[in-house]
Formats: C-alpha cells, structure tokens, sequence
C-alpha cells in the first residue's frame, strides 16, 4: 500500500491528513495556533508557532495510523495546501523568520491601496494581474512592510532575504532551506504575478518597488518542488509533489475539472470558484485567477470572496458569548421560525466581491424588544448565505456560464439551516460531498496523480460521492426579492445611511 500526506495549513489551524492509494483517509492531525492582532485592523502569525502547528499535525496524523504494516517510509508523496495571500520573509542563511507573517485579513495597505487605485498605473495592474488592488493579496503588504520596518528594503534588494507565501515557507522548511519555490495558483494571488504569462511581472514590481531577488520560483502546481530533508518527524527523501492554494485545491478535490463547475468553500471566509477551462475569463464581479497548471495545462477559474463567514459564527461564540461551541448555532436558529426581521452583513473585515470597500464594518439590525438568541444566530446564518448570493449571480454572467449544481465543503458546510438558505438565495441544487475536508483532498489527489497512482483527473470522480444534496424550497420571484432587499441593505451600508 502506498500513502500520500496532504499538509492543509489554515488561517486558524493546521491539519495533516494521510490517505491510501484508493484515497481514503488513514489518520489525521490537527493543531491550532494563535492569531496576532498588535493593532486594529492588522492580523499576524508567528511564523515558528504556524511551523510547530504543522510539524505537531503530522507526528499526530503519522501516531494515528492503526495499520500496523504502515511506516512513514511507505509516504510516496506529499501535497500542500495554504491560507493563500498571507506571507513571511526569512533570512536565508539560516531561515530564521523576519517578523511575523501577514495574514490575508490584514488591512494595513489600505492607504497604500487607495493611492494605486488613483494612480496611471492603476488599470495596467488589473488587466495583468485579473484581481482587483485590495489589502487582501500580499504585494502591497509587502510594499508596506518594506517601506515600513528600518532596513528591510536594503536587505531585501540585496537577496539577505526570502519571501514565500505559506506554501513556500513550509516548502523551505521540509526541505532544510534547499528548495524556494511556489506554484501558480498561489503566485497568481500576491498581485506581483502576470496572470497570461504565469510568471512575476517586471512591471508589476517596479509599480510595488519589490526586488525580484525576494522572490521563489514559480513552478507548476504538480511540479518538482523538492524533497524532504533533516526532519526528526519524515525520513529524507520525500517529494513535494503538488502545491495548491487552499480554494484551488478544494476545486480539484471536489472534482470540478470541466468549466461550468464550481464549489463553495465556506471556512473562516467563503470562497466561491467556478472552473472556466484554458482562457481567462474576466469579471466586473469577480475576480480572475489561476485554477491549477498541471501536465503543463492550465485552467482558470472566476472566484469570488466573502471575506467573513464561518469567523462570523466565531464571532458570535467568542465576543457575544450567544453559543459556547460553533456548531450549537444551527439549533438554536432553528429554535425560531424566521429572523423576525433581524439582518447582519459580516463585513467584519470589510466587504469583499463584488464590493471591494475594506473600510466597511459590519451591521446588525432590524432589532426590537421580542429580538431574540434565536434571531441574531438566524440571521448570521443568513448574512453569510446573503453575502455569497451577492456575487454569484454577476459572476455567472461575467462567465457566461449557467450552473447546474454547486458543490459545497469546508466546516460549516455541515451546518443544513446554512445549505438550506443557500439552495433558496442562489436557487440552485447544493450538493455536500462525504469528505467536506476538500482543501487536503485536493492537495493529495494531485500529488497521486502526480507520481502515477492514477492515470487521469477522471479516474478521481469516483472518490469523494454525494452525501447530502438540499434543492431550493422558495420561488425564483421570492428569492429574486429577498437578494434585493440584501442588496439595498448593503448599498446603505456603503453610503453610510446606517
């Protein structure tokens, strides 16, 4: 028996999951780290306690096989996944981490942002690139920290230093420091990288003022990235052979190979991805990104981005104190009939697509004296399912695609009240997989497809079946209607009338 490790590293926490050769999960692991918050509006992660997380989720997953014939020597390959925009620098000489990484919720460009948007460079960076300029992808982060921290720019130019999202960072640690590499689907999100020629922009940094002697190599998302080396917890020798960020990964682990397929991913934010095959499509809604590049074939996708949607439950649990665990919101929603006209609109890390207004903050309303536990969960429920129906629709047409089904995972999928108002607002069927882990999924199919335990991305469709499929329960008039009032809600919101 063959195994293959998928590392999913996440904004909260990091899991290691082991699969056999059928792909069925053998063991998993999982650890979570602390977040950073030194001012308002800024997240970190320290980027020692994120590799400790890791390392920990491994040893986990590797403790947890109950196959007494299994050794980590039979791991014949490893996938990655990751938090996409969030970034580290390192010294080479030594990989000692410089500051803490910044995450993708991160807003501290915001000014740094606003001035691009205005200057002549503005739509030259859009037309490359396919995103928008927002504090949510890494290059004006990385201008700001340049900028901002005494010698870094000076170290910087003279190749002292590494700079990785977190793919490359963990790329560089299993591999002691021999590898500096990333893959497409990741580049294609810091804003540095031409989306047509899938390589870093010399234009795009000099707009941003980043030496290119920061930067790792891009690779395919199947390619060679190195092996493992000098780890006390895998034997050296193992290749790194599929590196995928977090929502392209869950694409490929939910199967979504032909355009017009699409998934949502809902974790600390929702991620909405639809497959549009070998040409960039470009979106007024959405935004236009790199899918994967695998067998020397690349496929784009439109995606869209909720900024807040399971961190709203958080939300809930952690700073109103309205639920102690997650997943007692869906009970206690359904414990009323209707939100009893309450709304919220999570912006509580501003607005993502189709918006794109950073400042926005989040709004409850609609409040009265008979407002109760039960109305604010229900309607938290339902902002989130209101904030994907937000982008869907436009993103459609901007793909000229009309969608059959929509393919769901990530933790709250689990939640059927949310997947309920969701097949009502989008008016379209929902479909849960059985493994709603796709991100590792993802990773690790690719990396068998990868080093020849399968043939073909079709011989995958059959691995992660259908377990809950809820269809709409309202009219196309009545949903149309509910997504309007949404609509006005968030247009008042973003004048400032509320």
């Amino acid at each position: 028996m063959k195994y293959i490790l998928a590392i999913d590293q996440g904004t909260t926490s990091s899991r290691a999951v082991i699969y056999d050769e059928n792909m069925k999960i053998v063991a998993a692991g999982q650890e979570a780290f602390p977040q950073h918050f030194p001012e308002a509006d800024w997240v970190e992660h320290d980027l020692e306690e994120l590799w400790s997380s890791v390392e920990n989720s491994i040893r986990a997953a590797i403790l947890g096989v109950k196959d007494s014939s299994f050794s980590p020597s039979k791991i014949v390959a490893i996938g990655i996944t990751n938090q996409r925009e969030t970034f580290g620098l390192w010294e080479r000489k030594n990989s000692r981490p410089v500051g803490r990484a910044v995450v993708w919720q991160c807003r501290r460009s915001a000014k740094i942002c606003e001035k691009l948007r205005k200057s002549a460079v503005a739509k030259q960076i859009v037309a490359k690139t396919g995103l928008v300029i927002d504090p949510y992808f890494s290059g004006t982060k990385l201008k700001w920290l340049l900028e901002n921290k005494e010698g870094l720019q000076k170290r910087a130019a003279s190749g002292d230093l590494a700079f990785g999202t977190i793919d490359t960072f963990l790329i560089w640690r299993l591999t002691g420091g021999r590898s500096h590499v990333t893959d497409v689907s990741n580049a294609s999100r810091t804003l540095l990288m031409d989306l047509q020629k899938q390589e870093w922009s010399e234009f795009l940094l000099k707009a941003l003022a980043i030496p290119e002697v920061l930067l790792p190599k891009i690779l395919s998302s199947d390619g060679d990235f190195g092996v493992t080396q000098g780890l006390g917890i895998l034997p050296d020798g193992i290749p790194i052979r599929a590196v995928l960020g977090d929502q392209q990964a869950a694409l490929f682990g939910q199967g979504c190979f032909s355009p017009g397929e699409a998934k949502l991913t809902y974790g600390t934010g929702a991620f909405l991805l639809i497959n549009t095959g070998e040409k960039i499509k470009r979106s007024k809604n959405g935004l236009s990104t790199v899918a994967w590049k695998v067998r020397n074939r690349s496929v784009y996708a439109l995606e869209g981005s909720v900024f807040v949607a399971g961190a709203a439950v958080q939300w809930l649990r952690d700073q109103l104190g309205l639920i102690e665990k997650s997943s007692e919101i869906e009970a206690l929603a359904r414990s009323v009939e209707d939100s009893d006209g309450v709304f919220f609109i999570p912006a509580l890390s501003g607005l993502g697509s189709p918006h794109w207004k950073p400042e926005a903050k989040g709004l409850l309303g609609g409040l009265s004296r008979r407002s109760s536990r039960g109305h604010i969960a229900r309607a938290c429920l339902e902002g989130i399912a209101f904030s994907v129906g937000d982008l869907f629709a436009g993103m459609l047409v901007d793909a000229g695609l009309k969608l059959r089904r929509l393919k769901v995972d990530g933790g709250a999928a689990m939640n059927l009240l949310l997947l309920e108002n969701q097949a009502n607002i989008l008016q379209t069927s929902i479909q849960r997989p059985v493994d709603i882990e796709s991100t590792a999924r993802g990773a690790a199919s690719l990396a068998a497809l990868a080093v020849g335990i399968f043939d073909d991305e079709k011989d995958l469709l059959d691995k992660n079946p259908v377990a809950v499929e809820v269809r709409p329960q309202i009219k196309v008039a009545e949903a149309r209607g509910l997504l309007k009032a949404w609509e006005r809600r968030v247009a008042a919101l973003i004048s400032g009338a509320y």
